[in-house]
């Protein structure tokens, strides 16, 4: 089994088009993880059925038990975080502002404090459109620790993969450089990153790419939008050669890659004869990689 890791240093660049469009083209034959726990977005592409769904707990949150709470006070005075609150009356606890610290429950002197684990988010198992199975999740607004939930989804995603006898995990990653993205990257065989031909896409490419060299990773790229901007578009090949990162694709501006997002399609289902084609080419070039790397 192999993991396919799709980054990009940046939003906006097609990352996650380009994987769903990835995981059409392989197919039942590949389990798909949305690891972008923080913007989930790409079950707007696979049309998960959500069938299995559990909650993520991570961290701790502070719960006062208002029938033994005396409104001494103390958990108030030591809340460095702001997180208690007087409300009609009570003490109580403001879960956005908790950070979990426990010192609260430390200094009630009648025990009403109990530290209880936090539900930061969900995580769920799906089938999608393309038969395969999709390993997804939610972070909760103010939820901490997406990096582990990153984690979850790629423990369960290869869990499938190895009882199904599946080949590939593919794996959508968070943009930047941040905790969710390190956690995408752990136990990665091939990572893909998808730029675009600015300033700011080159640089944050290059940002990328020193963590991923950390990891050891054998790495390619498509620049998409390439025709944009050719002058970036060279300044980019020049540092893939100098990285040996591998040219994967350079795919054109198509305003059918939008048109298929709106229509909740991939590109290579709206567009298959045309910007589709390269997308398939570039997957062709990608499992190609995935297989003398397996020889």
């Amino acid at each position: 089994m192999k993991e396919i890791v799709v980054i990009s240093g940046k939003g906006g660049t097609g990352k996650t088009s380009l994987a769903a469009s990835f995981s059409v083209l392989g197919g039942a034959e590949i389990v798909t993880a949305d690891c972008d726990v923080d913007a989930a977005d790409m079950h707007l592409l696979l049309e998960p059925d959500f069938s299995q769904t559990e909650d993520f707990h991570s961290g701790l949150l502070a719960y006062i038990d208002q029938d033994r709470c005396s409104s001494f006070g103390n958990c108030k005075g030591v809340c460095r975080f702001k997180a208690v609150a007087v409300i009609e009356g009570q003490h109580k606890i403001l879960p956005l502002e908790c950070e979990g610290c426990g010192y609260c429950a430390r200094v009630c002197p009648t025990g009403a404090i109990k530290m209880t684990e936090r539900a930061v988010g969900k995580w769920y198992s799906s089938r999608i459109k393309t038969g395969g199975t999709m390993i997804h999740a939610k972070l909760d607004v103010g939820g901490e620790n997406s990096g582990k939930l990153v984690a979850k989804v790629k423990t369960e995603a290869k869990k499938i993969a190895q009882r199904e006898g599946k080949g590939i995990v593919l794996v959508d990653g968070s943009p930047g450089i941040g905790c969710p993205v390190v956690s995408s990257l752990t136990g990665a065989d091939f990572v893909l990153f998808v730029t675009e031909p600015t300033v700011s896409g080159l640089h944050d490419l290059a940002r990328v790419h020193s963590l991923v060299k950390r990891f050891g990773i054998q790495s390619g790229c498509i620049i998409n939008k390439a025709d944009l901007n050719p002058e970036i578009a060279e300044q980019t090949m020049d540092f893939l050669k100098q990285e040996k990162i591998l040219p994967i694709a350079l795919l054109p501006y198509d305003e059918n890659f939008t048109k298929a997002m709106v229509m909740g399609k991939t590109i290579v289902e709206h567009a298959p004869e045309g910007l589709g084609k390269l997308v398939s080419e570039a997957w062709g070039n990608i499992t190609e990689i995935i297989e003398e790397k397996g020889e």
